[in-house]
């Protein structure tokens, strides 16, 4: 661990400039899921206890380095202060003046960085200004350490810098995924397309000892190796790129595991009749035909690999889990994992939109050692790139 903590800092009568990411679904000004929000509170909280002033730095929407009244951040004031049980104070124009003009454990919330074009510009004009509100900084949002913004990476060069409570939580838990796990080490990989994935799954063969691959990037995989089809989603312009991520992991001794065989339907939508036929090398399924989720021996054959793992990252479904039947090997899998790591055996670290909502599905998302909200930050991480945001706490 390079980067420091809340407990490594000296926050008394500091004003702590606290990256966060509360870019929540809004609808009619008032805040539908308040989740992100929620889970920033026990660094606020953290802050206010040691005596700093957490001043909060956050984007909201895509607003393009101009003001958009409608992506303010003003809105969001009242779901803050219900999280964090106190006042929170809303400045539109900061300056250090109007930042201490505050009460010294004041929670103030500076208007969305992105209404100026030098945030996501990174340029250091204003990551001097930013530095000018405070005198500490905490990154508290992990789920924006891929970018580098002003708010993220820039002001981390120019004051004492730390982890908030969400971020070294993230990072621990996926240090401990992959950098430097309790082996043996499987994951699984669903989802739609290769082509989303692909670093991702040249990274993890290398690095892991059993990955599942689920979903349509399945049936690349399967056709690849000869498999007719039908219609099921696949992507036939990487069938070589599908070949080359089989020959690395045997290399690398990271056993890939396919479906053996899936539930098939000529329509997709739910309730669709379905057969389940076995899929392999040698599959020749009609035109009209798809695979729409992994069958029941291709479930129980990825329990049994669960079962022999100590840690498993997960990411992505391994079927069209938004319409039953098609959710059943993911509800399946998602409790078998579950299961294993409530009785102990099993570490399980999931992310990913899909996955964060197909895990909720299950009904097993609180079962999980840990779900990281992230997404793209997520995702680079386990491709093995390097997360600007990070980096810049560890200098």
């Amino acid at each position: 661990m390079g980067w420091k903590t809340l407990d490594d800092m000296d926050l008394s009568r500091k004003r702590v400039l606290t990256r966060v990411d509360i870019n929540v679904p809004v609808e009619d000004g008032r805040v539908t899921d308040a989740t992100r929000i929620e889970r920033i509170a026990p660094t606020i909280n953290d802050i206010r206890a040691q005596g700093g002033s957490p001043v909060l730095l956050a984007h909201f929407g895509r607003p393009k380095g101009k003001p958009v009244p409608e992506m303010s951040l003003a809105p969001l004031v009242p779901a803050l202060e219900a999280a964090f049980g106190c006042p929170v104070t809303f400045v539109e124009r900061p300056s250090r003046d109007v930042i201490d003009a505050q009460p010294q454990d004041a929670v103030i919330l500076v208007e969305n960085t992105r209404f100026s074009p030098m945030e996501e510009a990174n340029d250091p004009k204003m990551a001097q200004f930013l530095a000018s509100l405070g005198d500490v900084f905490c990154n508290d949002a992990f789920s924006a350490a891929h970018r580098a913004h002003a708010s993220t990476t820039g002001v981390a060069h120019l004051l004492p810098s730390c982890a908030g409570r969400l971020m070294q939580a993230e990072l621990s838990a996926l240090e401990a995924a992959l950098s430097n796990p309790q082996r043996p080490v499987g994951a699984v990989v669903g989802g739609a397309k290769v082509s989303t994935k692909l670093d991702l799954l040249m990274n993890l063969v290398e690095k892991i000892d059993v990955l599942v691959i689920g979903g349509g990037m399945a049936n690349t995989f399967l056709a690849a190796q000869g498999a007719h089809l039908g219609a099921s989603l696949q992507e036939a312009d990487l069938h070589d790129t599908a070949r080359d991520i089989m020959a690395k992991a045997a290399q690398s001794g990271c056993r890939i595991v396919l479906p053996a065989d899936g539930r098939v339907a000529r329509a997709f939508k739910a309730g669709a009749p379905y057969d389940t036929v076995s899929l392999d090398a040698e599959t020749r399924l009609e035109d009209d035909q798809m695979v729409l989720d992994a069958g029941d021996d291709a479930v129980s054959a990825i329990v049994s690999e669960f079962a022999t793992l100590k840690t498993l990252i997960w990411n992505g479904p391994l079927g069209a889990f938004e319409i039953a039947p098609f959710d059943t090997a993911t509800v399946a899998a998602a409790r078998a994992a579950a299961d294993l790591t409530t009785s102990g055996q099993l570490v399980t670290v999931a992310g990913g939109g899909d996955t964060v909502a197909a895990l909720n599905q299950a009904g097993v998302a609180e079962n999980f050692t840990y779900i990281s909200t992230a997404g793209g930050a997520f995702l680079e991480w386990m491709e093995g790139k390097e997360l600007p945001g990070v980096a810049a706490l560890m200098q």
